[in-house]
């Protein structure tokens, strides 16, 4: 009798989840698995069981800034930002910070944040999880925590990203992720406001340290080390280098270092390196010495762009090789500044030919490592946009990943997705898209074929209006997407993730009440760029590329386990009735797990089978 109380009370549960209009299906749910860690084979990025990802979104800035937070939230809730994000497809958000503000957290005291506008009241309520239970606002640090968790609310990953070594609007212009006394007066930008000067080990030890804060919280999936570390040749020790040496200034040195460090306390997160600026041309050069017209000893690039030294001095670390590396170059149009390969009519393939294959793109079409492109963006229009257009479509057909530069209308050489930002206490917050903007960069974004974002997310959807699907459903459904685009890669064996819960959130509060939020707005990206031109050409480029979506052998067939995790239990029995009720899709292998008598298709009876299964009036399955 108990058995079947038992299985009526289950029944009766499961009639009401599935008559319910506004079904919480599983894959709705906040994922807190940590599971969604990436590793790298060849030129592409795979998640945990060996399918292929896409990693393609927006920068937003202001953690980097003296602001100590992203900007814009004095105009808008936090909510309302990630939720447009989200439901405009972005999958991964880059966030610049400083290493002053992580030095900060790391310490105890986290700098006060001075552009977030938040109240907790009910007759005006904006940012209202920004104030603690006083209404105060909370530190910087808290609101970072806070950020982050609602990433996860909607299906949003995260890639930190070092943008300059103090708390700096226009500290991206500093050469090295460290103070060097050669860098003239720029080097204030390295100096923090109490005259600590930031070292390589303070850099180190706090990309450890943030890094080891989110080991067990798969939001931030990857650490992008140092934003442009740049300067020219004859700079000399003021100038990022790349090359064999041991040298501070030696960008493939410092970076390999670091990223053995941050294995060691975090190995599942993945590790962006950015280029330099420019690279010796041969061994009959030496770093340092001067420039020269007639016989130029250095090839040229964008800050951050220059990754010829990858072929003689790629990186590798010592706990897991290349499966972790990253490589991440920044480029940009004609409108930042008018480089030599935008002379003439410039095409794709002049544009391999002149810059992007020997400094870049050799790096993904060689498949020794995939490819970031971590800034692209721009204004529209002329050759600007032509070229926006021409390496949008290269990342697509070559499967780049990439973030746009940016989400902020407050970058000022290459304005941002969003125009316009507001908020009232009647209607909420208002966030206004460049539709134009949006719409070329949107082709880049990972989507299927139905036009379905696609998370990086195992369990939750991007967004919140049914405008996106998790990853895990995009393979369970078999769905094609603009990855196809540029040939999918071969389907590699899982891999195993740690399974322990995330550590406490902290709980340190700042001293101090932030400042008044600044009524100027700062601008980002500096405005002088290289204009050399290479001269010598690319070899010849590979263009072969696997044309069709490879198959995968069904697992062997568990009985009942309609949902594919692994277990027998009532979300199988949700699961197979939304399906049969036509809300939701089973993949070719819940079929044969779901088909528990044998009749070769899933139906009600199969439904009422595992359901007593489950409650033990059927000893095993199959019937």
């Amino acid at each position: 009798m108990k058995v079947w109380k038992k299985l009526t009370a289950a029944v009766a549960a499961l009639t009401l989840c599935v008559s319910n209009a506004a079904i919480a299906a599983p894959v709705n749910a906040v994922d807190d698995g940590n599971d969604d860690w990436l590793h790298a084979v060849g030129s592409r990025l795979y998640d945990k069981d060996g399918n292929e990802v896409w990693l393609t979104g927006a920068n937003w800035f202001g953690f980097n800034c003296s602001e100590n937070c992203v900007h814009y939230l004095w105009s808008v809730d936090v909510d309302d930002a990630l939720s447009s994000i989200a439901d405009h497809g972005i999958n991964v958000i880059r966030i610049p910070i400083s290493t002053e503000l992580l030095y900060s957290w790391m310490n105890g005291t986290p700098n006060p944040v001075s552009s977030v506008q938040a109240n907790n009241d009910p007759a005006y309520t904006i940012n209202p999880d920004f104030c603690d239970a006083d209404g105060e606002l909370k530190d910087s640090m808290a609101i970072f925590d806070v950020l982050m968790n609602k990433c996860k609310n909607y299906g949003l990953k995260v890639i930190l990203d070092i943008h300059s070594p103090t708390a700096h609007n226009s500290g991206h212009n500093y050469n090295l992720w460290y103070y060097d006394e050669n860098a003239g007066s720029a080097d204030t930008m390295a100096i923090m406001p109490d005259g600590t000067k930031v070292t390589s080990k303070m850099w180190q030890d706090t990309l450890v340290w943030i890094a080891g804060k989110y080991k067990n919280d798969d939001t931030i999936i990857a650490y992008d080390l140092k934003n442009e570390p740049h300067g020219k040749g004859q700079e000399g020790s003021a100038a990022a280098k790349w090359d064999g040496s041991t040298d501070e200034n030696n960008w493939a040195y410092a970076s390999k270092k670091c990223a053995d460090a941050i294995q060691e306390v975090n190995p599942n997160a993945l590790i962006f390196i950015e280029g330099v600026e420019q690279q010796v041309r041969n061994d009959s050069f030496k770093w340092g010495q001067p420039d020269s017209k007639t016989d130029p000893p250095y090839y040229p690039g964008w800050w951050g762009g220059q990754l010829r030294g990858v072929r003689d001095y790629p990186v590798k670390l010592e706990a897991s090789g290349t499966s972790k590396i990253v490589y991440s170059p920044h480029d940009y149009g004609p409108s930042v500044w008018p480089q030599t390969w935008f002379e003439g009519d410039f095409t794709t393939q002049s544009l391999l030919d002149d810059y992007w294959y020997d400094t870049w793109a050799f790096i993904g079409q060689e498949d020794i490592a995939p490819l970031f492109i971590g800034e692209w963006g721009g204004h529209m229009g002329g050759d600007n946009q032509k070229w926006m257009e021409l390496l949008r479509d290269y990342m697509i057909d070559n499967h780049v990943n990439h973030t746009f530069w940016c989400l902020n209308t407050n970058s000022g050489d290459t304005g941002g997705l969003w125009t316009a930002m507001g908020f009232t206490p009647a209607n909420g917050s208002s966030i206004t898209w460049d539709d134009e903007k949006y719409g070329l960069m949107e082709k880049a974004l990972w989507q299927t074929d139905s036009g379905k974002y696609i998370s990086l997310d195992h369990e939750r959807p991007l967004g919140v209006n049914d405008t996106g699907i998790s990853v895990s459903e995009y393979y369970a459904k078999g769905m094609s997407s603009n990855l196809d685009a540029g040939g999918k890669g071969e389907p590699q064996p899982p891999v195993v993730t740690p399974t322990e819960k995330p550590t406490e959130a902290p709980t340190d509060k700042p001293t101090e009440k932030p400042t008044e939020a600044p009524t100027d707005k700062p601008t980002e990206k500096p405005t002088e760029k290289l204009t050399e031109k290479p001269t010598e050409k690319p070899t010849e480029k590979p263009t072969d590329a696997p044309d069709e979506k490879p198959t995968e052998k069904p697992a062997a067939v568990l009985y009942g386990d309609a949902d594919e995790n692994g277990e027998v239990d009532i979300l199988d029995v949700i699961c197979l009735n939304r399906a049969l009720l036509g809300v939701g899709d089973l993949s070719d292998q819940a079929i044969l797990n779901a088909d528990v008598d044998g009749d070769g298709k899933p139906a009600p009876a199969d439904s009422l089978s595992i359901l007593k299964f489950i409650v033990g009036l059927i000893k095993k399955l199959p019937v």
